[in-house]
C-alpha cells in the first residue's frame, strides 16, 4: 500500500582527494608496548560488552516534557524552509511551544480530543509537531503514505473513521479531490497555512494560533491531559507487502518501550545528529529516527530530497543516519566508485588493512585515516543503521572497516517497530541483532537447520488489529506474535532472517526455498539493478519454476559491455550471470527463468518489493 519511489534517484558525492598512505602520520608512528598500552586505554569506553543504562519511560508524554524542558535552548529540528536558504535550527523550546499551542487547538478550540486525525505530506517540521500533539493527548494518530493515490487515501480516510486530515501544502490537489467523497470528516487542516476557517478547510497555523491565544490566557487543559500508557494512540496501516493493508493499533507503551529497549544498546549523547531521510508515516522512521533521538536530546537533519543527500550532509554533519539497505548500498556504490576514479582503491584497501590490524592491538586510528571519505558525508558520521530488509553482508563490512558503526535492526510495524538490534559493543555483520530488553525472541518449530518463524513477546507488541479481531487471533497466540519471518537464533541470541514464511516456495517433495537467499545472491551481480525471484506457475508442470524477475542496471552494462546492445544481447549477459549465481546454489534452488523488466517495482515505503502485487499484475494481464 505504501510507496515511497520507484527507485533511489541519482545523486553525486564530490570527487575524493585521498591522500598517500606516506601521507597519513597515524600510520607512520612506531607502536611500542608502551604506546599500544596508553592508546588501548584511550579507546575503552562506558558500555562496551555490557551496554548502557536504560531508560524507563511508560509514555511519549513523559519523554516529551522532559526532553523539551531539559534541553530548551539546543537545537532540534533543523530543516530548509527555503529552497535557496540554508538550514534552519528549531529549538526544543520552540518546539514544546508549538507542541502545546496545536495540541491545545485541536482539543480546546476544535473540539477533536480523543479523535482520530490522519497525517499526510513530506517529512518538515510541522508533521512532528502535528504527530507529538497526537501522542500527548490530543486524539488518536493516522499517520499516512505522501504517494497513496486518491483512491487509496479516501479508503483510509474512512477506514479509520478520521475526523481530521492534516496535510502539507504538496497534498492540497489531493485532497481536494477526496474531500467531497469524505463526509465524515470535520476539519482538512493545511500546513504552514493561516487561514481561517471556511467551512471544512483551515490552516494549521491558525489552530496553533488560536491554542496559543488559550495558553496565553492561562489554559492547561492540555498540558493536564493523563495518557494511558495502553490506551490506542496511533493507527498505521501496513504496506501491504503480502497481503492487503491492516491497521496496526499502537499504544504509547509500544513507543515508549521502544526507546527504553534501543537506549541499553546504544550511546548518543545531546550532541548527536541524526539524518532524517525516510518517510516519517512508517514507524522505522517516526520512532527511531525522531522519538528516539528526542528522547536522547539530539537533533535530526531533515533530508530535502534523495538528490540533495550528498550536499544536505554536508551542511548538516549528522552523526547518524538511519536507512534501508536499497539506500545504503547506493552511497555504498557511489563512495567506491568515487575511489576507483581517484585512482586510490588500491591505497584504501592497505589502509583498510593496516587500521584493522592496528583495532586488534586496541589502537584504532579509522576516523583520522579515512577522513577525506567522512568529508564528503559531513565530516562526523559514526553510525549507519540498516533495517526493514536484507543488507549485503559486504557492506556493512565495508562501512566498519573505514570505522563506521553499522548496526542492524529488525522488527515489523507491529512492533512500533523495534524487536532485534545489535548493539554497538557487539556489532555483528550479517545478524538482525538480538531481541531488545524489553521484548522475547524464539523460532517456532526450527527445521534440522535451526530455522523456522520468528516469534515475538514484549512491551513492543501491537495492541491488535483495527477493526479485525480474526486477524489479531491469528498474528498473536499466547502473547507471542507470528512475524511470518523465517530464521535462526545463534547461541548468543542473535538473530538471522532467511526468508519471508509468506514468499517461501514449496518444491514438490517438500523443499522450502526462501527468494530472498536467491535474491541476496543476485543483487551482488553488476548488471541487475533489482530483482525479484518467486515460483512460476506454468501449465502442464507440476513443479514451480524458479523464476527471476530481473531490472537490469542499464549503466553498468554499458560500462562493462559497451553501448548500442540489443534487448537479446542484454538478455543473454543477464542470463550468463544468474549461471554462475546458480552454481553457488543447490539444485532445486537455482533459477530456470529469466524475465526481463522495463518497469520499475511497486515498492512499499521501506523500499521492499510488493510481490503480491507485482504476481498480482501477471493473474491480470492472463484473464
Amino acid at each position: 500500500m505504501a510507496r515511497i519511489l520507484k527507485k533511489i534517484p541519482n545523486f553525486k558525492l564530490p570527487k575524493y582527494k585521498m591522500r598517500d598512505i606516506d601521507e597519513i602520520e597515524e600510520l607512520n608512528i612506531e607502536y611500542t608496548p608502551e604506546i599500544i598500552e596508553k592508546l588501548r586505554k584511550k579507546n575503552i569506553k562506558a558500555g562496551d560488552g555490557q551496554g548502557y543504562a536504560g531508560t524507563e519511560y511508560k509514555t511519549i508524554k513523559e519523554v516529551f516534557l522532559k526532553s523539551t524542558e531539559e534541553f530548551r535552548d539546543r537545537p532540534f529540528i533543523l530543516e530548509k524552509f527555503n529552497r535557496k536558504g540554508g538550514f534552519e535550527e528549531i529549538t526544543y523550546g520552540k518546539f514544546r511551544d508549538d507542541v502545546v499551542n496545536l495540541g491545545t487547538g485541536l482539543t480546546r478550540a476544535f473540539r477533536l480530543k480523543g479523535e482520530k486525525i490522519l497525517i499526510i505530506g513530506e517529512t518538515t517540521y510541522e508533521w512532528y509537531v502535528s504527530y507529538m500533539a497526537m501522542l500527548c493527548g490530543a486524539g488518536i494518530a493516522v499517520p499516512t503514505d505522501k504517494e497513496l493515490p486518491d483512491n487509496e487515501l479516501e479508503n483510509v480516510i474512512k477506514r479509520s473513521d478520521a475526523a481530521a486530515v492534516i496535510y502539507s501544502p504538496r497534498k492540497k490537489d489531493l485532497i481536494k479531490k477526496v474531500a467531497n467523497h469524505c463526509p465524515g470528516v470535520r476539519y482538512f487542516m493545511e500546513m504552514y497555512s493561516d487561514n481561517k476557517v471556511n467551512g471544512r478547510f483551515v490552516g494549521l497555523d491558525h489552530v496553533m494560533e488560536e491554542g496559543g491565544f488559550l495558553t496565553e490566557m492561562g489554559y492547561k487543559g492540555y498540558l493536564d491531559i493523563e495518557i494511558d500508557p495502553d490506551a490506542f494512540a496511533v493507527l498505521i496501516f501496513t504496506s501491504g507487502t503480502t497481503s492487503a493493508a491492516k491497521g496496526v493499533m499502537i499504544s504509547n507503551t509500544n513507543l515508549a518501550y521502544n526507546i527504553n529497549s534501543v537506549t541499553p544498546y546504544v550511546y548518543i549523547t545531546p550532541e548527536d545528529r541524526v539524518f532524517s531521510v525516510l518517510p516519517l508515516h512508517h514507524t522505522y522512521e517516526s520512532t527511531i529516527g525522531f522519538l528516539y533521538p528526542m528522547a536522547m536530546g539530539a537533533s535530526i537533519a531533515v533530508c530535502q530530497g534523495l538528490r540533495h543527500i550528498a550536499s544536505d550532509m554536508k551542511e548538516t554533519s549528522p552523526t547518524a543516519i538511519i536507512a534501508v539497505p536499497l539506500l545504503i548500498e547506493s552511497l555504498y556504490k557511489k563512495i567506491n566508485q568515487g575511489i576507483e576514479k581517484s585512482g586510490k582503491a588500491t591505497a584504501v584497501k592497505s589502509m583498510i588493512s593496516l587500521t584493522n590490524g592496528l583495532k586488534n592491538l586496541g589502537i584504532d586510528v579509522k576516523r583520522k585515516v579515512f577522513k577525506d571519505i567522512y568529508e564528503n558525508l559531513g565530516g562526523r558520521l559514526r553510525i549507519v543503521v540498516s533495517a526493514a530488509a536484507p543488507i549485503d553482508a559486504k557492506v556493512g563490512k565495508w562501512l566498519e572497516d573505514i570505522g563506521i558503526l553499522f548496526l542492524q535492526g529488525y522488527g515489523l510495524t507491529e512492533t512500533a517497530p523495534i524487536a532485534a538490534l545489535t548493539p554497538d559493543f557487539d556489532t555483528r555483520v550479517g545478524s538482525a541483532g538480538k531481541s531488545v530488553v524489553w521484548d522475547e525472541i524464539k523460532i517456532d518449530n526450527p527445521n534440522e537447520r535451526g530455522e523456522g518463524e520468528i516469534l515475538i513477546k514484549g512491551k513492543t507488541v501491537m495492541l491488535g488489529y483495527y477493526e479485525d479481531p480474526k486477524a489479531t487471533s491469528d498474528a498473536i497466540k499466547d502473547g507471542w506474535f507470528h512475524s511470518g519471518d523465517i530464521g535462526y537464533m545463534d547461541e548468543d541470541g542473535f538473530i538471522y532472517i532467511t526468508g519471508r514464511s509468506k514468499n517461501v516456495i514449496v518444491t514438490q517433495n517438500g523443499k522450502n526455498i526462501y527468494p530472498e537467499e536467491i535474491e541476496n545472491l543476485l543483487s551482488k551481480v553488476e548488471e541487475i539493478a533489482e530483482c525479484m525471484v518467486y515460483g512460476k506457475e506454468v501449465a502442464g508442470e507440476k513443479e514451480l519454476i524458479i523464476t527471476a524477475r530481473v531490472i537490469p542496471d542499464r549503466e553498468m552494462i554499458k560500462e562493462i559491455h559497451g553501448d548500442n546492445l540489443s534487448e537479446e544481447q542484454i538478455y543473454k549477459i543477464i542470463w550468463e550471470q544468474i549461471k554462475k549465481v546458480n552454481r553457488k546454489l543447490t539444485n532445486y534452488k537455482t533459477v530456470k527463468k529469466l524475465e526481463i523488466k522495463s518497469d520499475e517495482f511497486e515498492k512499499t515505503s521501506t523500499m521492499k518489493i510488493k510481490r503480491f502485487a507485482e504476481l498480482a499484475k501477471d493473474k491480470e494481464k492472463e484473464q
